[in-house]
């Protein structure tokens, strides 16, 4: 191999960009906003506003840190670091305050800023939320038939929420006397009491961030209290969560143990190594169509690919059931004129996997049912990081093409792992890399930022699976737990313990340029069976298709959840891009 090609002075950082973050609007908000309090809420711990708020002094600042750490006052640094993780260098405090004492007013620090304008991007369509759907009160909104909110409007009403209580003043008269202000106005006692636990999960969060876990864990006693992982969407949503928040103390406090051994045996056994193979999500592909909408629209785009080759071969790095290629089989056996004389794919799998063995019968009978020429091949690695061209067989006269599923992601805390299978894949230079990826930013090194990213992301996919699986209650429960493991290690775990990681098309755009790869963008077909895919779920009207760029996204009631694309490498000898860092 020829690893001369891209000789990089340092891996390529994740963390360069972070979705829509404008440093330049945060500077502006600072100026806005200047005068706001430092901390986003007042007393969340027993639902009451306070009244009275005195400058918090340094003895005061420490009051509530862990034992044996200091916490270090510097409110001045109004550029937003995302190399820096929430420690103890701002103090978010609550104290009270003298009457007919003006409150002291404090420039808000940049990752407050980042928070609440994230959560302001996400809250803004409460606003339209409430003045369509609700009338003037709760009553008139009955009147009018209004339907029950989704999970996800539950979560954009708590979002709109905490943003206003950050920019709340603690004389606001109508703050008192209503302390969730008129947000609420419309909804129903049920709608009401999830937002307000989702308030205080939200608030929950902010105390971990800021390493006050006495006042974070009262928080979530509250929570554990009233959610439950057998109750309403919202309510799992928020026992799953409070969970990982209570994993993250934990561990931060040193209370348990076990994190590294967990961690080893998830590397490799388990879903984040990218090589799954678990029933239940097999069984979920039929109810959710995220993944069979970007697989068929990928497909088609090998088949068009390869359409002149008589000689295919495709490289599969997560094969799973190896149910989608059986309609690619159909459509190269009942292709003319070029017939196929040899259709191969080869499987990559952790050693032991025989999951994959009983794949590739599978697959052989498919082919010989259409009387196409067929071999299978499997290649197994104790580890992604173990993968070699040589272990692939490719041959001059195969056109090559790469089926890369959800598995890219699995290994950004791992770059050098990452970066040794791109070099691997320029070698073997396939005519078409196809790349199905989650369409979430949930790698934010702001440990709020990720937590608010994650929080709308997964209620989202509680939403849908609560539709699309609304008659499948067990297999429901068996897909939450699946993604309960991947809540746990976003929240709960930093560095190379957080395996779990996703982020936008922008982002692998920019990782891919470093290996001088060129998009391809999908045909009208290829849209085309997409759209038909979709027809064939009863939630089709839920979900959305739309292109960004030349890539693909599919969305969920208009939230994106998974994007295809497809790419291959330039032979231009130009610039390497040695140094790059977004």
């Amino acid at each position: 191999m020829d690893s001369g090609l891209f000789s990089f002075d340092a891996p390529f950082d994740f963390n360069g960009i972070q979705g829509n973050y404008d440093l330049q609007v945060f500077e502006k908000d600072a100026a806005v906003i200047k005068g706001r309090h430092d901390h986003l809420f007042g007393n969340q711990e027993n639902h009451v506003f306070p009244e009275n708020v005195t400058e918090v002094s340094e003895d005061q600042g420490k009051q509530d840190q862990p034992l044996g750490q200091e916490a270090e006052f510097d409110l001045s640094d109004e550029i937003f670091d995302f190399n820096s993780v929430f420690s103890t260098n701002t103090v978010c405090q609550e104290f009270s305050r003298p009457e007919n004492t003006k409150p002291v007013e404090k420039m808000p620090s940049s990752f407050q800023l980042s928070s609440l304008e994230l959560l302001s991007n996400y809250g803004k369509s409460s606003k339209k939320l409430r003045s369509s759907s609700y009338g003037r009160n709760g009553d008139e909104g009955k009147e009018r038939g209004r339907k029950k909110l989704s999970t996800e409007e539950i979560m954009r009403v708590a979002g709109a929420r905490y943003v206003q209580f950050s920019d709340m003043r603690h004389d606001d008269f109508s703050m008192l006397m209503h302390p969730f202000g008129h947000a609420l106005s419309g909804l129903s006692e049920d709608e009401t009491r999830d937002v307000e636990l989702v308030h205080l999960l939200l608030t929950a969060a902010e105390k971990v961030g800021y390493e006050q876990f006495e006042r974070a864990s009262r928080l979530l006693s509250n929570c554990e209290w009233i959610a439950s992982e057998q109750a309403n969407p919202v309510q799992r949503i928020v026992y799953y969560f409070a969970e990982a928040l209570r994993q993250r103390i934990d561990g931060a406090t040193g209370r348990f143990e076990f994190v590294q051994k967990e961690l080893e045996t998830k590397l490799k056994t388990g879903p984040e190594n990218g090589l799954s193979t678990s029933i239940t999500t097999v069984r979920s592909h039929q109810y959710v169509p995220f993944f069979l909408v970007t697989q068929f629209a990928g497909i088609q785009a090998i088949i068009e690919n390869v359409e002149s080759a008589s000689k295919i071969h495709i490289i599969d790095l997560q094969l799973r059931s190896g149910v989608q290629w059986t309609g690619l089989m159909q459509a190269l056996a009942e292709r003319e004129p070029c017939r196929v004389k040899l259709l191969k794919i080869t499987a990559v799998g952790l050693a032991g996997d025989e999951k994959i063995v009983e794949s590739g019968k599978r697959l052989e009978s498919v082919a010989a049912s259409f009387n196409l020429p067929f071999s299978f091949n499997a290649v197994y690695v104790r580890d992604m990081e173990d993968i070699k061209e040589e272990l692939f067989k490719t041959r001059s006269d195969e056109s090559l093409a790469v089926f890369c599923p959800l598995v890219l992601r699995t290994m950004i805390s791992r770059p050098g792992c990452l970066e040794n299978l791109m070099r691997v894949l320029k070698v073997l230079n396939p005519a078409i890399l196809v790349v199905i990826e989650v369409e979430a930013n949930l790698n934010s090194p702001s440990f709020v930022n990720r937590f608010i990213e994650t929080l709308f992301f997964y209620s989202v996919y509680f939403d849908c699976l609560g539709t699309c699986m609304e008659h499948e209650p067990e297999l429901r429960m068996e897909m939450e737990s699946l993604l309960c493991s991947g809540i746990r290690n976003i929240v709960a775990r930093e560095g190379k313990e957080r395996i779990v990681r996703s982020v936008k098309m922008e982002v692998w755009s920019a990782f891919f340029a470093r290996f001088r790869m060129v998009e391809l963008g999908f045909s009208d077909l290829s849209l085309y069976q997409a759209k038909l895919v979709i027809k064939q779920f009863p939630s089709a009207s839920c979900c959305t298709l739309e292109k960004m760029g030349k890539s693909v996204v599919v969305g969920w009631k208009g939230t994106p959840m998974q994007s295809v694309s497809a790419w291959k490498f330039s032979r231009d000898r130009g610039r390497a891009f040695g140094n790059y860092r977004l």
